[in-house]
Parts: structure tokens; sequence; C-alpha cells
């Protein structure tokens, strides 16, 4: 086990004083091509523990505002049981005052914390960014499929769906008009991130598979779609939320480690510049 998300000391990674709560879920149990996922949580806080802790964009110590790890991950041997207990998990959290920080485990960890946040926030409203639309109402025999996270997720709240290019023909009556934002379309319109804000209420929650992401710059996911976002524009529309917006909970899913150190150190910098522009939003 590798311990605490960046590393850090005691003092700024208590429960009792800090602001985000990291969670594990490490379940890998409806995926349908490459396994792995379940690995991925550790290897996301062993890759930060390398990360520096000063961010030059938003030139702060985001840490400072105490970053806590919980020990125990969540991992049942059946999906139904993960929703309900993420449920629980992460709803402990919200109600304590955290920004849960939750790392997958395969898009099916989702549902649960959804749900939790929206008991919270009854205005919720999610932001997917994703390759896929993930609104088949069941696949493979299970309501909860990775496959079906959104079609579960749009029974609780509304939801914004960026950087989709991968679909079945099937989930096309469950897409939302103006919800939506394909990959191919948002490549040459400088007006979409302002778009996708507006179609969200004032509380958020950020729901980001890593699978979104151009495969030459994250190869270590599950089903990898080419034609994704790129890092500077992926950080420029999170930014832009978090200032606009308020982040209630957020979760990083569907890393599958190998043996290349890049894709997971990415994916901690990027749980970790999540947490940078949250804070810088709402400062001290």
């Amino acid at each position: 086990m590798s311990g605490a998300f960046l590393g850090l000391e005691p003092r700024w990674s208590s429960l009792s004083d800090s602001r985000f709560a990291v969670l594990k879920a490490p379940f890998d149990g409806t995926s349908t091509w490459v396994k792995g996922a379940d690995r991925g949580p550790e290897a996301i806080i062993e890759a930060s523990t390398h990360l520096e802790l000063y961010d030059i964009e938003t030139e702060s110590e985001p840490y400072r505002r105490g970053v806590y790890t919980h020990d125990e991950p969540v991992a049942p041997s059946k999906v139904d049981e993960l929703v309900v207990e993420v449920e629980e998990l992460v709803g402990r959290f919200v109600d304590e005052g955290k920004i849960p920080a939750l790392l997958g485990g395969e898009h099916s960890v989702t549902i649960g914390s959804v749900r939790a946040a929206a008991k919270a926030n009854p205005r919720l409203s999610v932001l997917q960014l994703d390759a896929h639309t993930d609104l088949r109402d069941e696949y493979e025999g299970s309501s909860n499929n990775h496959a079906c996270v959104m079609a579960r997720v749009m029974e609780t709240c509304p939801a914004v769906q960026v950087g989709i290019r991968s679909m079945d023909a099937s989930e096309r009556p469950a897409l939302r008009k103006g919800r939506v934002f394909f990959a191919r379309d948002i490549v040459s319109d400088t007006a979409w991130m302002d778009r996708v804000i507006e179609e969200l209420s004032d509380e958020v929650y950020l729901t980001f598979d890593l699978d979104v992401l151009d495969p030459s710059i994250m190869p270590a996911t599950g089903t990898p779609e080419p034609g994704g976002l790129l890092w500077y524009d992926s950080l420029r529309l999170l930014r832009k939320v978090a200032r606009q917006k308020k982040i209630v909970a957020f979760d990083v899913v569907e890393l599958c480690p190998g043996k290349e150190h890049a894709p997971a150190f990415l994916a901690a910098k990027l749980v970790y510049k999540i947490m940078g522009y949250i804070a810088a939003a709402a400062p001290i």
C-alpha cells in the first residue's frame, strides 16, 4: 500500500484539518476489455508522492488546504454492493464538510458517489469528461455496469457530457440536446467551454474518465479512443468551471497502470490540479 496522497506529513493530512478527502474504490468488476483499473488508485497515490507541491499556474500550494487520505478502500465483489458502499462512504465525508476526491477503479464507482453528493446538494449537476456516453440502460445483465453509469446518474440529476466520441446506437434516444459536446465538434470551436458552463447548475460534481484524454498522452485506460482532449484544453475547462461554479466532489477513474509511469503521474497531477483550482476559487 502506498500511503497518503502526496505523501503528506500529518500536519497537512489530518482528517479534522483537511479540506479534501481522498477516497479509493479499486473496483474492476464490469470492464469488458482491458482489465487493471482496480490497480489505479494505488498507482495514482504512489505517483503523487513524486509531485512538486507548488502549482505554477495558481501560484499556490494547494496541499496547505489539507488533504486527508482514507485508508480503507471500497472493493466489494459485486457492482451493486459497490454502489451502496461508495454512496455511504462519500456521504460520510460530504456530511463532515469535506470535498471528496474519489479514485477509481472503473467508472461504475461514480454512481454511488453522485447519489451521495446529490443528497447534500439538491440542485447538483454532473460534468462528465469521457470518451463514451455510458448511457446504456443495461449491459451484460447489469444496470450498474460501467457502460450504464450516466444512465444511472441522470436518474439523480442532470449532466453535461464532454469529449464524447464513442457510443452505441441504442444510446441515441438518451442524449440530451445541448448537453453533449462531441470531441470532433469542439476541436474547431472556441466558445464551447462557455456553453458547457451555461448548462451546469451552481453546484457541480465532476467525473473525469481518463479515456477522455487522447491516447497519445493517456494510453493506460481500458478502452482508449483516438481523437481525445489534450492536457491544457482539459485544464482550461476545469479551471473555468471551478471559478464559475462550486465543485462539491469529484472523481478520476479508469486508469489501468502498466509499465510506464507517465499515465499514473498524469492522473495524480490532474487530481492535484483540480484541488488547486477549487482552492484558488475559494481562498481562505
